[in-house]
């Protein structure tokens, strides 16, 4: 069975303004757990030869390498899905400790139209799961919004030392549901 994300194509080319923001802010680094919500911005970062590419096996991984970056003198964001956000709270109190920049983008499941009932759980915990270790929390609801939330978190980010997360709505992401091989 495949995931499918009906509608999905017809939007905005979202993606496409969140990776040119965030090089325009000068990150160079981006780390991700494969989600098919982040392929097009993973797409966009693996064809530049400007942008490192770091492929994670769980989210917390994306933390350090961002910090990691940062004292290396780069700035990085982190691709996640809102499921594997309690992988990272550990992690997320070295960043706030050691005035450690963290942007990092959230793709949300367990919201709109949500289909797999796994999902709504963590979904409903991701934007607390955050506050309560110290992260900003921006939501991203519509795609004409992209490019501007993204700077807005990046300056946050990188010029104030501050860890945000940007979630990105399900509703942007398109109604997903499964589908038979065929």
């Amino acid at each position: 069975m495949n995931i499918a994300a009906p509608g999905a194509a017809v939007q905005m080319d979202w993606p496409n303004a969140i990776y040119r923001t965030l090089k325009a802010h000068g990150v160079k680094q981006i780390s991700y757990v494969p989600d098919a919500g982040h392929s097009r911005l993973i797409e966009l970062s693996h064809a530049d030869p400007a942008i490192q590419t770091t492929v994670l096996t769980t989210e917390e991984e994306g933390v350090a390498l961002s910090a990691g970056a940062w004292l290396g003198g780069a700035r990085a964001a982190l691709l996640m899905q809102s499921s594997g956000v309690g992988n990272c709270v550990n992690m997320l109190s070295l960043m706030a400790s050691c005035r450690i920049p963290l942007l990092t983008l959230v793709t949300m499941r367990g919201e709109w139209a949500e289909f797999n009932p796994w999902q709504i759980p963590m979904g409903k915990a991701t934007p607390q799961a955050f506050e309560i270790m110290g992260v900003t929390v921006l939501r991203l609801e519509r795609p004409e919004d992209a490019e501007e939330v993204v700077s807005a978190a990046c300056s946050l980010a990188f010029d104030g030392d501050q860890q945000i997360a940007i979630l990105i709505s399900q509703r942007m992401l398109g109604r997903k549901k499964w589908t038979e091989n065929k």
